[in-house]
């Protein structure tokens, strides 16, 4: 039988690191810290990155929480590309400084912009990527497809 200070400990992830950075200062997880943990695993892994960290990490805790029908493919990376395209823009040194120059980002409901509801709640949203359907994002403007 082993031990339990025998037992093999797992490396934190980088998701769970950022989780941990992010809410070391906050009560619970809502959007705001989504849009900051995101902000986080852009700026230090850049966007294409960021979209599995991110989408993995969220649909790990889903899967963890229970609550795996509540992982969205397309809402997740939706996210992470809008705070990247954000964050490539700007020189915020901090987060905050980052949320005041950016405060569409704080908004839930922001991809309602861009996606109709029954959009994003489709098969195809909650298992792949969807484009759009609504208006392009703001980097895709004037290119066709």
């Amino acid at each position: 039988m082993t031990a339990p200070d025998d037992r093999v400990h797992e490396e934190p992830s980088p998701f769970t690191e950022l989780m941990g950075e992010v809410m070391a200062d906050a009560e619970r997880f809502g959007h705001r810290q989504h849009i900051h943990l995101t902000w986080l695993a852009v700026r230090r892994n850049g966007t294409a990155e960021a979209v599995d960290l991110v989408s993995d990490g969220i649909r790990r805790t889903a899967r963890y929480a229970g609550v795996p029908q509540k992982y969205n493919s397309t809402v997740s990376r939706a996210w992470v590309e809008l705070v990247g395209h954000h964050a490539d823009e700007s020189d915020a040194a901090d987060f905050d400084s980052f949320a005041s120059e950016c405060p569409a980002l704080l908004d839930k409901k922001l991809l309602t912009r861009f996606y109709r509801p029954a959009t994003l709640a489709g098969a195809a949203a909650r298992t792949g990527w969807v484009e759009p359907d609504l208006a392009p994002f703001p980097w895709c403007q004037g290119v066709k497809a």
